[in-house]
């Protein structure tokens, strides 16, 4: 099955509470994630939120990567979606486990713009003019 790209949808229990609290450590981590993946960086941004929690992306020029921390719950939800086939997610998966000090931790592959999908909606809106669901 041929894909655009592979979205991981990443959970990440028991971290360290510090460490998902520090808003630079989780930016240089996730940052530090997407570059030994193989990813492009373009651009970073982070906010902390009070009392606590930090969400943030890193928007590569394969897509992107994003986390939204619970230290209180020592969980974390990350987001690692690349497109082509120069970037591997799983290394981010890896990186960000151990990172994170991860006791646990619960991963989900979905594969975006599967070929078969594309070349359908493509033959149909040639054949016919109309999107599926357009008006």
């Amino acid at each position: 099955m041929k894909a655009l790209g592979r979205h991981l949808l990443i959970e990440l229990f028991n971290c360290d509470r510090k460490l998902l609290n520090d808003v630079a450590f989780v930016e240089k981590t996730l940052t530090k994630s997407a570059e030994l993946a193989g990813a492009t960086i373009v651009k970073t941004f982070f906010h902390t939120f009070n009392p606590h929690g930090v969400s943030g992306v890193v928007v590569i020029a394969e897509s992107h990567l994003t986390i939204h921390t619970w230290p209180e719950y020592g969980y974390a939800a990350v987001d690692v979606f690349t497109c082509g086939d120069d970037v591997d997610p799983y290394v981010s998966y890896q990186y960000l486990k151990e990172k994170f000090k991860a006791k646990s931790a619960y991963l989900m592959e979905v594969k975006r713009g599967l070929a078969d999908n594309i070349n359908n909606t493509i033959t149909k809106k040639i054949t016919t003019g109309v999107l599926a669901g357009e008006k």
